[in-house]
């Protein structure tokens, strides 16, 4: 069944071709060619294959095929996880705490969100879920996957995972929560460094960044700042504008190309600088994506921070719900981010300035084992 599913998503996308691109007289001849090869396949399939086919869950996966031939973004949501998928963007869900996407038929770990189940079990960035409750993944769409990881609150989930330098999978069993998410935390480090965690890029995150600099800002001590952005898988775009804008004075944060006119445009920072220009040091790591590089990004090009960690992830495009007929719904992307530079984030990410690694196990950020936190601070303070 994994394979029928990959060949009706490949037919699919040529079929589907027709309806958006513009083709010339042979080019329409050997896709009408193709699409006729694709109702002879299709009707081999549902006379000849061993196991009886449901003809709706088969289109199902054609769509999603196409779709996912796109890139790892792209998916299709059946009107059940559309619903399910509304009632998350509200901040809060049950669930495990995990930032997703698809990457060679399997679910990789883009990141584990601070203080939740799959963060305090040691799930990481990068990370391959290769089953869900002992069910293989390999087959699922991206949607189907992250379907199965939720549940009842309370209920248990065990998790196999595969992760690079590792020869053997590991096992997780996470307990399922509710997860909210406290986008900020800050506090002062050896009376001189300001500390700002950033979690996630949600509609408050700007808002309670700038309480927390302002509280910080009484204190005459204060030599610099950290702005900690590890694990943190993005959000909403204003939100990395306007964080960005804290720190900077003027200058492009970020733009973003598209095919259409709509979804090409350049971000600028607006005039004053939260801190006073006072030294600024970003921390990033694999789990670092998104709105994480946007703002990680723009401050390097701008040379008004040293980034110090790990390259982040590397997941520069934005995405698109579209509504569909049958009250589902498409994720798709419309367009990429690029740096101020010029450079584009996607499948790159950020460089840091300067290296640091994170210890093996050190799953938890801001704990006393925290190395690339303790090398921050020695360089602001001295």
């Amino acid at each position: 069944m994994k394979i029928y599913k990959k060949i009706i998503g490949i037919f699919a996308l040529l079929t589907l071709s027709l309806l958006f691109l513009n083709i010339n007289a042979k080019e329409k001849n050997d896709l009408y060619e193709k699409i006729d090869l694709f109702s002879e396949v299709l009707e081999k399939v549902k006379k000849e294959y061993v196991d009886e086919i449901d003809q709706s869950e088969i289109m199902d996966a054609a769509i999603n095929g196409l779709l996912q031939s796109l890139d790892s973004y792209s998916a299709y949501m059946s009107p059940e996880i559309f619903q399910n998928m509304q009632t998350d963007t509200k901040g809060e869900f049950g669930g495990l705490g995990i930032e997703v996407s698809m990457e060679s038929g399997l679910v990789k770990v883009i990141s584990p969100i601070d203080g939740t189940p799959a963060s305090r079990a040691g799930v990481k960035a990068g990370d391959f879920i290769i089953q869900i409750d002992g069910e293989q993944v390999q087959g699922k769409t991206l949607m189907e996957a992250v379907k199965s990881m939720r549940g009842e609150v309370g209920s248990s989930i065990e998790l196999t995972i595969l992760r690079k330098g590792l020869k053997k999978p590991i096992k997780f069993k996470i307990v399922r929560e509710i997860i909210e998410v406290q986008s900020v935390v800050a506090e002062l480090k050896n009376d001189e460094v300001g500390y700002l965690r950033l979690r996630s890029f949600n509609e408050n995150s700007s808002d309670q960044l700038k309480k927390e600099i302002t509280k910080l800002e009484k204190n005459e001590k204060i030599k610099g700042y950290i702005l900690d952005l590890r694990n943190n898988p993005g959000g909403l775009l204003s939100q990395a504008l306007n964080v960005t804008d804290f720190f900077l004075h003027n200058g492009e944060i970020v733009s973003t190309k598209g095919r259409s006119k709509r979804e090409t445009r350049k971000f600028f920072a607006k005039k004053g600088d939260k801190i006073d220009e006072k030294a600024l040091i970003v921390l990033i790591n694999y789990g670092s994506a998104s709105a994480s590089e946007i703002v990680a990004g723009a401050l390097q090009d701008h040379k008004r921070a040293i980034l110090l960690g790990e390259a982040t992830y590397g997941k520069g495009s934005v995405q698109s719900i579209i509504p569909l007929k049958n009250r589902g719904a498409i994720r798709l992307t419309i367009s990429k981010y690029f740096l101020p530079s010029g450079k584009s984030i996607s499948n790159v990410g950020v460089l840091p300035d300067i290296i640091v690694e994170e210890k093996d196990n050190d799953f938890k950020i801001n704990t006393s084992t925290d190395n690339q936190l303790d090398y921050a601070i020695n360089l602001l303070i001295g």
